[in-house]
């Protein structure tokens, strides 16, 4: 018995030094000039960060935000290798990286401007969403009313269109965000003198216009298929569940991809569905755990609001980490099916 002891420590032990030895746990942080230790290693995206926590922002909007600062601080440090080597010559990327930004501030509030709707991204629960909210969208408004009353949709069936609506209103939001950014930069170019400084500028409003246009078709097709489910309901042979997922898949199919790469793409969704599923669920246990913190810290019991504290601090954190591997991940599968659609169209 003492020698099972004595090896179930042993494990444990282990288990706590890889863990505390990790490449991910050990990589210091970036100080700044007062030493404290800082989230990302952009100067800017630290201060959006830094706004963000004096914003008291909702801990699930936190942690969507701060995974949304990952990937761009991930994509910005790639763009400055790729400088350092003698590409983006055009500046292509570069102006691609600053409307993500722009995309990300907006999205948050922190542009300045006062945003008309409250967008709560991949809301945690279906239940939460107030009828009276609606999605503010006169066309939404009245495809869910008739799907409501259609009989068509079993409970379960009704939540997951309803999830359906909410990513095209947040979609819907996006494209209006983008729009913004663009008929901004147009009010710039107008006031050029340089005409070198003028090609500049003209070249990154065409790649504005061109993804306003791609977003556009996208918000079409996304449009299409609401109205298509809510006439016709789901079908029984549905592939997937998550909005992401299936806007994906939908995608994949319209790249004339061969049936075994379609099969092969199929699974690696079904992993990624998961993926997003498990961040969900630990989406709706952090805002739970805030809640439970908020009432222990009414109640004014120190040892018990250390105890959540912690248990907050560690989900918030392991929230943050799943979600930037989720974005990281439907990155990736979004630009494999862009490429795989672009060759076959080549060919």
């Amino acid at each position: 018995m003492r020698l099972q002891c004595l090896f179930a420590a042993l494990c444990l032990g282990v288990g706590v030094m890889a863990g505390k030895y990790s490449r991910e746990l050990n990589e210091p942080k970036p100080n700044d000039r007062d030493g404290q230790a800082v989230e990302f290693r952009i100067a800017k995206l630290n201060q959006v960060w830094e706004k963000a926590q004096r914003m008291q922002l909702s801990p699930v909007r936190q942690a969507e935000l701060h995974s949304d600062l990952k990937i761009q601080e991930k994509d910005e440090l790639q763009w400055k290798k790729m400088k350092v080597e003698g590409f983006d010559e055009n500046g292509e990327k570069e102006a691609q990286l600053r409307r993500n930004f722009h995309v990300i501030l907006a999205k948050y509030g922190m542009d300045g401007k006062r945003d008309t709707r409250p967008l709560e991204s991949n809301s945690l629960k279906d239940h939460d969403i107030k009828e009276e909210d609606a999605f503010e969208d006169p066309r939404l408004d009245k495809l869910w009313n008739k799907a409501k009353i259609s009989g068509k949709f079993s409970d379960e069936e009704l939540l997951n269109l309803k999830r359906e609506f909410q990513h095209h209103k947040d979609k819907i939001h996006e494209y209006n965000i983008l729009m913004d950014t663009v008929s901004r930069t147009e009010e710039i170019h107008k006031n050029v003198i340089s005409p070198l400084e003028g090609d500049t500028k003209e070249h990154v409003l065409q790649q504005k216009h061109t993804e306003l246009k791609h977003k556009m078709r996208d918000l079409n097709q996304g449009f299409e298929r609401l109205r298509k489910l809510s006439h016709e309901g789901f079908s029984e042979d549905s592939e997937f569940r998550e909005p992401r997922v299936i806007e994906l898949w939908e995608a994949a199919k319209r790249t004339n991809l061969s049936n075994d790469e379609l099969e092969s793409l199929k699974e690696e969704l079904r992993h990624f569905e998961t993926k997003v599923e498990k961040h969900s669920h630990y989406k709706e246990q952090l805002e739970l755990s805030h809640q439970k913190l908020q009432h222990v810290e009414a109640l004014g019991d120190k040892e018990h609001i250390k105890r959540n504290k912690e248990k907050y601090d560690t989900l918030a954190e392991k929230t943050r980490e799943m979600g930037y591997k989720m974005k990281k991940h439907m990155q990736d599968l979004s630009n494999k099916i862009s490429r795989q659609g672009l060759q076959h169209n080549e060919l």
